[in-house]
């Protein structure tokens, strides 16, 4: 079995795979997925017997995490053809595609789960339920029109901004490929228009998905982590990280901050630590779905009555607004 990073050329290759495993997505959905989709995301693939027998697929989005703009990818089409699973091959994808993030200067990923038990063992984490915002016959809506886009991308980022901590930025290329990927599925964003400008947009669908998909994250690299919260007043710990898939980010840090002065960080030295966390303990925290008392009930977390106080200060990024399907 060979792991690879496919060419631009191989990609329409996982096609068939992606037909086998996610029936539910129609025809049209994946031309419109394999047309546009692929145009600028990452496919890996697992090859033996000739074929590709399991994939991951990293589609790129530039995220707002506190009001800084950080290159993400959100992994999606994660795939085994049946008679080739319980081998390890989602497990080395993922190991792979991790690995590669982190050397390329990403802060953290995200996926939608089939099943969040998949991906626990990976130091994947739930921090948000999807809300999404379905056009269902209300007065003083109209279809959006291409040439509305950048408008709307305006509109949209402004609200978000003022709104959110974590968001995938919109632009005008954004929503045109949203335009596509709503009317694949016989879908078309609407639009109310007010005071001149867009003040909201809905998804219209002939029959939407009422349920709240999760979305879980995990971090790449620690440090870009740690540094993209900020602190309600002056904090200061040490303690050690661990993470057993991205070896650079098992290391001793000393974190410090202010209200004012941001989140500072360097190493820390081990005869101060104050404690362990490891990493998927650590996004739980970063992204407010656990406190720094439930965090310690987690296998391989320790910390001291004082670290636990010190890491409350901490502003967790739980304002979340992940709503992208792929």
């Amino acid at each position: 079995m060979e792991i690879r990073k496919l060419g631009q050329d191989e990609k329409a290759g996982t096609r068939a795979l992606y037909e086998e495993v996610f029936l539910e997505d129609s025809e049209a959905f994946v031309d419109y997925y394999y047309t546009e989709k692929t145009k600028d995301n990452v496919i890996y693939g697992a090859e033996e017997d000739g074929r590709f027998q399991a994939m991951l697929h990293l589609n790129p989005y530039v995220l707002s995490v506190n009001g800084s703009e950080r290159k993400a990818h959100y992994i999606v089409a994660v795939a085994t053809r049946r008679e080739y699973r319980r081998r390890g091959y989602m497990a080395a994808l993922i190991r792979r595609a991790l690995r590669d993030m982190y050397r390329a200067g990403e802060t953290f990923t995200f996926l939608m789960p089939a099943a969040e038990e998949i991906y626990l063992p990976h130091d994947f984490r739930t921090v948000y339920e999807q809300e999404k915002r379905y056009y269902s016959g209300q007065e003083g809506y109209e279809p959006l029109r291409a040439g509305e886009c950048g408008a709307l991308s305006e509109a949209a980022d402004a609200y978000l901004s003022a709104s959110c901590q974590v968001f995938a930025k919109r632009s005008e290329a954004y929503y045109r490929r949203l335009m596509k990927e709503c009317a694949s599925d016989g879908g078309r964003l609407m639009v109310k228009k007010e005071g001149g400008g867009i003040s909201d947009c809905r998804i219209f669908f002939p029959d939407p998905d009422e349920g709240k998909p999760k979305i879980m994250t995990r971090i790449i690299d620690v440090r870009r982590m740690l540094m993209a919260v900020t602190a309600r007043n002056f904090m200061a710990a040490c303690f050690f990280v661990t993470d057993p898939v991205i070896e650079e980010n098992n290391r001793c840090v000393m974190i410090t901050g202010t209200e004012f002065s941001g989140i500072m960080l360097m190493d820390g030295k081990a005869e101060n630590s104050e404690g362990e966390i490891t990493v998927a303990a650590l996004a739980s925290l970063l992204f407010g779905a656990k406190s720094t008392e439930e965090v310690c009930r987690e296998k391989g977390v320790k910390m001291t009555e004082r670290m636990k106080g010190e890491l409350a200060k901490l502003v967790p990024l739980s304002k979340i607004y992940l709503n992208e399907t792929v």
